[in-house]
Formats: structure tokens, sequence, C-alpha cells
């Protein structure tokens, strides 16, 4: 029974790890967006303004299909 209960708890690790791996590089990429000069921002369409708010939102505040 004890062999059941490990394995059952083994198997929901991999999801909370792929999320938090996943809020990880979510923060990381707005850190590294917000880093950028503005004629690299320039290049990719966005503002300075634009890069500094998506830096600044919380890891959990993502679209609601990246959330599934």
């Amino acid at each position: 029974m004890e062999n059941a209960l490990s394995r059952s708890h083994i198997a929901t690790r991999p999801g909370l790890i792929s999320k938090l791996r996943a809020m990880v590089s979510l923060r990381r990429q707005r850190r590294d967006l917000h880093a950028l000069s503005d004629h690299l921002l320039d290049d990719i369409g966005v503002t300075a303004a634009d890069a500094r708010r998506e830096a600044e939102r919380p890891v959990w505040d993502v679209p609601t299909h990246w959330k599934r």
C-alpha cells in the first residue's frame, strides 16, 4: 500500500515542478524584455513603457489559455 501512495505522490510532482519552471522562465523573460535597449524594443515594436509594464506583472498574471 505504501508503494502505491508513493507513486501517486510522485505522479503529481512533475506538474508542480513544470509550473514552477514556467514561472521562473516567464519572470526571466519579462526581466530580459525590460533590459532591452530602446533600439531593440523599437525593432520588435514594443515601447519602453510597455516593456516596463510587462516586467512589473506578477508571474501568476498570464493569459487564461496558459493556465490549462
